[in-house]
C-alpha cells in the first residue's frame, strides 16, 4: 500500500509540474528596477481554450485570470482571448506530451515565445537575464 501511495504521489507531482511548465514556458514579467517586476497580467501565462481538454481538466483555460485576479473565486474566473493572453496551439493533453519531447516542444513553442516577446516587450533587446533566470539583484537596471 505504501509503495502504491508513493507511486501515485510521484505521478501527481510530475503532472502538476509538467502542466506548470506548459502554462508558463518562456513568459516573464518585465523587470522594473530596484528589485521590482511589473504586476501580473493575463499575458504572463499561456491559456488553452480548447473544448475537449477543458472538459477533461475543468476549464483550466482560465489560468491567466487565476494569476491576474488570484482572489477571484474559480467559477467567476474569466477566459482571456488571444488579444489579452497568449494561447497554446493545442490542448493540454497534446502540449504535455510535446513538452516531454524537448526538440518537438522547442519547435512548437519557441517561435511563439519570440512573437510574444516582440509583441509585449519590443523595447527589451537582451533577454539574457530573463533566459538565465538571474535574480533581481544581478539584473542591470532598465534604461
Amino acid at each position: 500500500g505504501l509503495m502504491l501511495f508513493c507511486i501515485q504521489a510521484g505521478v501527481a507531482i510530475w503532472q502538476l509540474e509538467l502542466v506548470n511548465y506548459v502554462e508558463h514556458y518562456g513568459l516573464t514579467r518585465k523587470y522594473l528596477g530596484n528589485g521590482k517586476f511589473e504586476h501580473v497580467l493575463p499575458r504572463h501565462s499561456w491559456n488553452a481554450a480548447h473544448k475537449a481538454s477543458n472538459w477533461l481538466l475543468i476549464n483550466l483555460q482560465r489560468h491567466s485570470d487565476h494569476h491576474y485576479k488570484p482572489d477571484r473565486r474559480f467559477p467567476l474566473l474569466q477566459n482571456h482571448t488571444e488579444t489579452d493572453a497568449p494561447q497554446l496551439p493545442y490542448g493540454y493533453p497534446v502540449m504535455t506530451v510535446a513538452a516531454m519531447v524537448p526538440p518537438l516542444w522547442r519547435r512548437v513553442m519557441n517561435p511563439r515565445v519570440r512573437n510574444w516577446r516582440q509583441t509585449y516587450y519590443p523595447e527589451i533587446t537582451d533577454w539574457t537575464p530573463y533566459n538565465k533566470a538571474l535574480p533581481a539583484s544581478d539584473r542591470p537596471e532598465p534604461t
